[in-house]
């Protein structure tokens, strides 16, 4: 399974879809005669403009029904995509799905009000008639152009985001950076490791797998986001971090008490309590680099380059999610 918004197809702009209805409705129309041609010209012409406005809304997951994570990690990258928006974020998307429909049933609507007219009356008539419709028809469509247009941007910030499964245990690796935490998930995560973007953030993140007595865990290393202090976020990112807590089932918060990283150690011990603070699963301080230094009171210590107590982490995290695999026969 990948994640929900993966296999959206692409979005017409208006003027697309306003040639596609009527290039196809003077085919359609070209192979009849009189009133008939005229009236097989209005039903093409306005079945593929509904057809193609209602497949836009229709091809979206209904977001509420949607896993916590993916909502509020939606909401954010909407939100980004969407600045200018009054209400930026999924409603704002809602809204404009929402548009479109509205568009997708007045253009039948119009169908309607003209079949019958252009069917009774004189092939004069008709035709004109008939360019009537299409003119309305065309003014539907051009009415929603922004709706489409949004819908697209939408669809482009969605499709890049990395296949994370809120329904498999999801271990989440924070910490600031150089302290050892891409070291730890690439010595113990199969070679797989997905690296994608969050459009809001200046890094990659990394999701690697590891099986375990026949569970299958997601180990998440989210720089650019877990990796400063909360004030140092932005509003996207703090909602990205808001998405994180639907999906972690336990975090390990790396430190360096050598400080060999870069960053005081009194600020690493402050991000780890904000994350503490945060998290309403099980949170576990790492000692990482344990050959240089174990100056710090820490859950567990370990050295991923000299391979020291590694294994002994990961059965940590392990037990800290403590999950259960439902078997099928299970009451």
């Amino acid at each position: 399974m990948s994640h929900p918004f993966e296999g959206l197809p692409t979005t017409p702009t208006a003027e697309e879809l306003v040639d596609k209805a009527f290039s196809r409705a003077s085919r359609a129309g070209g192979a009849k005669d009189g009133n008939e041609a005229q009236q097989s010209m209005l039903m093409t012409a306005s079945n593929i403009a509904s057809d193609n406005l209602e497949n836009v809304v229709t091809a979206w997951p209904t977001i509420d029904d949607l896993d916590p994570f993916y909502v509020e990690l939606a909401d954010a990258i909407v939100g980004e995509a969407y600045p200018a928006d009054d209400d930026p974020g999924i409603d704002a998307l809602k809204q404009h799905l929402s548009e479109i429909s509205w568009a997708a049933s007045k253009v039948t609507e119009i169908r309607q009000e003209y079949e019958s007219r252009v069917a009774r009356g004189d092939i004069d008539t008709a035709r004109k008639l008939r360019k009537q419709a299409f003119a309305r028809i065309a003014d539907v469509v051009e009415e929603v152009e922004d709706d489409l247009a949004a819908v697209s941007t939408a669809h482009n910030a969605l499709k890049g985001i990395p296949d994370i499964r809120p329904d498999e245990p999801a271990i989440v690796v924070a910490g600031y950076p150089n302290v050892g935490k891409s070291s730890f998930v690439n010595r113990v995560t199969r070679a797989d490791n997905e690296i994608a973007s969050y459009p809001f953030t200046t890094t990659q993140i990394r999701v690697g797998h590891f099986e375990d007595q026949r569970i299958r865990y997601q180990l998440v290393d989210t720089p650019g986001l877990l990796d400063r202090p909360p004030e140092d976020r932005n509003e996207i990112e703090s909602q990205a971090v808001s998405a994180l807590e639907h999906l972690a089932d336990a975090v390990l918060v790396f430190v360096d008490p050598s400080g060999e990283c870069g960053y005081p150690l009194a600020d690493q011990l402050e991000l780890r309590n904000d994350i503490e603070a945060r998290f309403d699963v099980p949170v576990l301080t790492i000692a990482n680099k344990s050959d240089l230094s174990t100056d710090v009171e820490a859950d567990h210590y370990m050295s991923v380059t000299e391979d020291d107590n590694v294994d002994g982490v990961l059965q940590a995290a392990i037990d800290a999610v403590d999950y259960e695999l439902e078997l099928p026969f299970d009451e």
